[in-house]
């Protein structure tokens, strides 16, 4: 299930683990990802905090926690090539896994309908 927050960023959950990235209209709005900054292992993070950040050649832009949670593994292939955020942003440049804490923050998330109108309109 893909989720997607106000901030552009998406959210898959399998089970108990979620993987994290930026949209496609997000990865447009900055055009080429040239660095990004991602979270330590293990560290602990609440819903809506600062959890990395992505650099383009236009500009900077944190990446939010979508769901609270653990940090579980951080996509190394990204940090070696941040042009993954541009061409493969809901696979290969996905950011960071995590470990959910309250899988009912879910309920407040976009779904994939809601999420193309609202981009529409950002």
């Amino acid at each position: 299930m893909i989720k997607y927050t106000e901030d552009h960023e998406w959210i898959n959950v399998d089970g108990d683990v979620a993987t994290v990235g930026i949209t496609h209209h997000a990865q447009d709005a900055l055009g080429d990802v040239v660095f990004v900054d991602l979270p330590s292992v293990g560290s602990t993070l609440a819903q809506k905090e600062v959890a990395g950040v992505v650099e383009s050649v236009k500009a900077a832009a944190d990446v939010y926690m979508p769901l609270s949670g653990e940090v579980t593994e951080v996509n190394e292939a990204l940090r070696d090539d941040p042009s993954l955020a541009n061409t493969d942003p809901l696979g290969a440049g996905w950011f960071f896994k995590v470990k959910l804490a309250d899988k009912s923050q879910l309920d407040a998330l976009m779904d994939e309908t809601s999420y193309t109108t609202f981009s529409a309109t950002a």
